[in-house]
């Protein structure tokens, strides 16, 4: 009797951690998707490249918490490969931001440091509540780890965003804005190689093939 008594408690155990999780998921995620509506905005009127990586992060978070929300409570396996996507999703915002650097270095022009400073550092706090949100879960399962990566990612790329904006005011020159873009370029690949790698070692687990 207490061996089914202990395993009903581990089941409502359960359910109640999916529904935290899925309830910070969906914080984070709101809060993502906004600020990248704003950053977008102000990209277009500052033309800051370490903005744009900034914004197109925010929209691969976005995504990769819609879908981590959507696996809460799935098989490890299934959550692997959503951390496999997740790996994607930071790639091809290092691509995004790539394509950008190249076509600035090609036009070059000094950013509106008043508009980047601004959504630089509505941006950093954005990414510190979330990073404060997720700091609980970030030795969980390869989802909700590979979340808080992300969410990490973002606190220093704010960080080097807000840098940019400094030195484009102090130096009068658009350069300290494609240098960070190129330091947050090498951060996401560095981070999204460690999530495929992580997501990859999941898959090959035996207890998740099982």
């Amino acid at each position: 009797m207490g061996g089914m008594s202990d395993c009903s408690d581990c089941r409502i155990d359960t359910r109640a951690l999916q529904r935290r999780e899925r309830r910070v998921l969906g914080t984070v995620l709101t809060i993502n998707a906004a600020t990248f509506l704003m950053m977008l905005a102000a990209v277009y009127i500052s033309g800051s490249s370490a903005l744009l990586s900034g914004a197109l992060d925010n929209l691969g978070d976005a995504l990769t918490y819609a879908a981590s929300f959507a696996v809460v409570g799935a098989t490890l396996r299934t959550k692997a490969k959503l951390a496999l996507f997740k790996g994607l999703l930071i790639a091809g915002a290092a691509c995004g931001v790539a394509i950008q650097l190249g076509w600035r270095l090609l036009h070059p022009a000094v950013p509106v440091v008043e508009s980047m400073s601004i959504a630089a550092l509505v941006n950093l706090a954005a990414n510190a509540v979330c990073l404060a949100i997720l700091a609980p879960y970030r030795h969980g399962d390869v989802n909700m780890a590979s979340v808080w990566e992300c969410s990490r990612n973002d606190v220093i790329e704010g960080l080097a965003v807000i840098a940019a904006a400094f030195a484009v005011w102090m130096l009068g020159s658009g350069w300290p804005d494609i240098i960070v873009a190129l330091v947050l370029l090498v951060l996401f690949a560095r981070s999204a190689s460690r999530v495929l790698r992580a997501a990859s070692r999941e898959l090959r687990s035996p207890v998740t093939q099982a």
